[in-house]
C-alpha cells in the first residue's frame, strides 16, 4: 500500500456531497474520412479489449490507521469506469453540455477506482465526445490534460491508440502542480521552518497593500473582495458550458492596448460578469476579485511549485470595457510587482496569508464575510497543433473543473491550436442561467473590438 500525500489527502476530506472533488475534460471530435455506419461501435469494441489498467487507473484507496493508502484493485471492472453512450435527439451542443452537467454532479465510489470515462455519440455534425473525470487526490487538472495529450497523435493515420487508463505510465520526475490553484494551495504548509521567518516582511506587506487600497480603491488588497450571488453556499449540482474563441482575437485586442493575453481574458470575464449580474440584479457596487493562478518561474527549470494566486481586480464597477481593461492591467501589473520583491518561501507565505479566508471557509464555513475573492479565473497552455484520436480530429477540448462553497463559478481556458476554449462550471441552483455567460462574453468581446478600433 501507498500512503497519500497529505495534500492529496486533503481532497478527500474537503468532499462532501455539495462539493464533489473531481476534475474533468470534454474533448470534441469529428469522425474521420470515409468513417462508415459501424465506425463508433468498433471504437467502442477497440477500446474494451483494454481490460488491464495501468497505474494511477488501477488503484483504489483503502483506509488504514486514520489515512489514505493506495492499492491495486484485484477486482478491477472496466463496465464499471469505460461507459458509452448516446446523446437524445436532436444530439446539439446544448444535450451535450446538460449530459456533462449531470456527470460532473455525481460523486464517484470510493470503493473503486476514482475514474470515469464516457464515450458520447449522437452529437449531431458527424461528431463524437469523450469526457473523463478523474478525482484531485489521484491527478490534478494538468496532469490529466497531459495524460489525455500523450493518448492523441499529430497524424490523422495512426490508428489503434489505447485509452488513457491503458497507457504505460511516464517514467516519475520531481512532481509539480504549479498550474492548478487548489494543489498550490494543499502545499502551503511545506517547507515551515524555512517560511517562519518571512512572517514580519509578510505582515508588513499585508499592512501596506490594505494602505495602498485606502488610498486607490482600484488596488487590490486581501479581504476586499464584496459579498455576491456567487459567493453563497452551493448544491451538489452542476451546469456546465463551453465556447470556443479566436485567439487571433483576443490577441488584437490586447496589441492595441498593450496589455497581456491574460489582461484580456480577464477584462473579458469582467464585463460578461457584470453583464450576468446585472441581468439578475445583482451587481455589487464594488468590483468583483478573481483569484488568479500566475507562474512566477524566473529560470528555465521545470520541476518544483513558482505558482502565486494573484488577486486582480476584474473592474465590474466600470462599464466602459476600455477603462475596465486599463484597470484589470495596472491590478495585475501591481500584484506581479509585489510578488516579485519575495524570495520563493515568502511567495509561498504571502499567498497563504491572502488566500487563508478562502481556505478557512472551505474547511469550516467560519468566516462567510470574509471573502478573499470571488471567482476563480485558470488560463493554461495547450497543445499548438492539431490533434487525432484514432484518426478523428479533435475540434475542441474543454476544461470542467470544480466549484467550491462560497464560489460558486470557476472560468477556466485551455488553448488549443488557434482557440481559446473556456470552460465555465458552476452550482446550478446557485447560480441560475449561467448558460447565459457564453453570451455575455462573446458581447464583452465584441465591445472590446469596438473600443480598440477593430469593429
Amino acid at each position: 500500500m501507498k500512503p497519500l500525500s497529505p495534500a492529496d489527502q486533503l481532497f478527500l476530506w474537503l468532499e462532501k456531497r455539495q462539493q464533489p472533488m473531481h476534475v474533468g475534460g470534454l474533448q470534441l471530435f469529428s469522425f474521420p474520412e470515409g468513417a462508415g455506419p459501424k465506425y463508433i461501435a468498433e471504437l467502442v469494441e477497440s477500446l474494451r479489449a483494454y481490460t488491464q489498467p495501468q497505474g494511477p487507473f488501477s488503484r483504489k484507496l483503502v483506509y488504514r490507521f486514520g489515512q489514505y493508502y493506495w492499492e491495486d484493485d484485484c477486482q478491477f471492472d472496466l463496465e464499471h469506469h469505460f461507459r458509452h453512450e448516446a446523446l437524445p435527439k436532436p444530439g446539439r451542443i446544448r444535450e451535450l453540455f446538460a449530459h456533462i452537467s449531470a456527470e460532473h454532479s455525481n460523486l464517484m465510489d470510493r470503493e473503486r477506482p476514482l475514474w470515469e470515462y464516457h464515450l458520447i455519440e449522437g452529437v449531431r455534425g458527424k461528431r463524437f465526445a469523450l469526457y473523463t473525470k478523474a478525482h484531485h487526490s489521484m491527478i490534478d487538472g494538468v496532469g490529466a490534460m497531459r495524460m489525455c495529450m500523450r493518448s492523441l497523435a499529430e497524424n490523422p493515420d495512426v490508428r489503434d491508440l489505447p485509452p488513457v487508463w491503458a497507457m504505460t505510465p511516464k517514467a516519475k520526475k520531481a512532481t509539480h502542480k504549479e498550474d492548478d490553484w487548489l494543489s498550490s494551495l494543499a502545499h502551503l504548509s511545506s517547507g515551515a521552518s524555512k517560511q517562519i521567518s518571512t512572517i514580519p516582511t509578510l505582515a508588513r506587506e499585508v499592512v501596506k497593500s490594505i494602505r495602498r487600497n485606502r488610498k486607490d480603491t482600484n488596488q487590490v488588497s486581501p479581504y476586499q473582495a464584496p459579498q455576491c450571488l456567487l459567493n453563497q453556499k452551493i448544491t451538489g449540482s452542476r451546469r456546465f458550458a463551453a465556447q470556443s474563441y479566436s485567439m487571433d482575437r483576443i490577441k488584437a485586442i490586447g496589441k492595441v492596448f498593450g496589455a497581456t493575453l491574460n489582461d484580456v481574458v480577464l477584462t473579458i470575464c469582467g464585463g460578461a460578469l457584470r453583464e450576468y449580474l446585472i441581468s439578475q440584479r445583482a451587481l455589487p457596487n464594488d468590483p468583483l476579485i478573481a483569484m488568479v493562478p500566475m507562474s512566477l518561474r524566473r529560470d528555465d527549470s521545470e520541476s518544483g511549485n513558482q505558482i502565486a494566486m494573484i488577486l486582480a481586480n476584474l473592474g465590474t464597477h466600470i462599464a466602459d470595457p476600455a477603462n475596465r481593461l486599463e484597470l484589470v492591467k495596472e491590478s495585475v501589473i501591481d500584484a506581479k510587482k509585489t510578488y516579485s520583491q519575495f524570495t520563493p518561501e515568502e511567495a509561498v507565505n504571502y499567498t497563504a496569508l491572502t488566500m487563508a479566508p478562502a481556505g478557512l471557509n472551505l474547511l469550516t464555513g467560519l468566516a462567510p464575510k470574509w471573502q478573499a475573492f470571488n471567482v476563480i479565473i485558470s488560463n493554461v497552455p495547450g497543445p499548438q497543433k492539431p490533434l487525432y484520436f484514432n484518426g478523428a480530429r479533435m475540434e475542441g477540448m474543454y476544461p470542467v473543473s470544480i466549484p467550491l462553497d462560497r464560489v460558486a463559478l470557476n472560468i477556466t481556458l485551455l488553448s488549443y491550436v488557434d482557440q481559446l476554449e473556456f470552460g465555465l462550471t458552476a452550482c446550478r441552483r446557485t447560480l441560475p442561467s449561467m448558460q447565459r455567460m457564453l453570451d455575455y462574453i462573446e458581447e464583452s468581446i465584441l465591445s472590446l473590438e469596438t473600443a480598440a478600433g477593430l469593429r
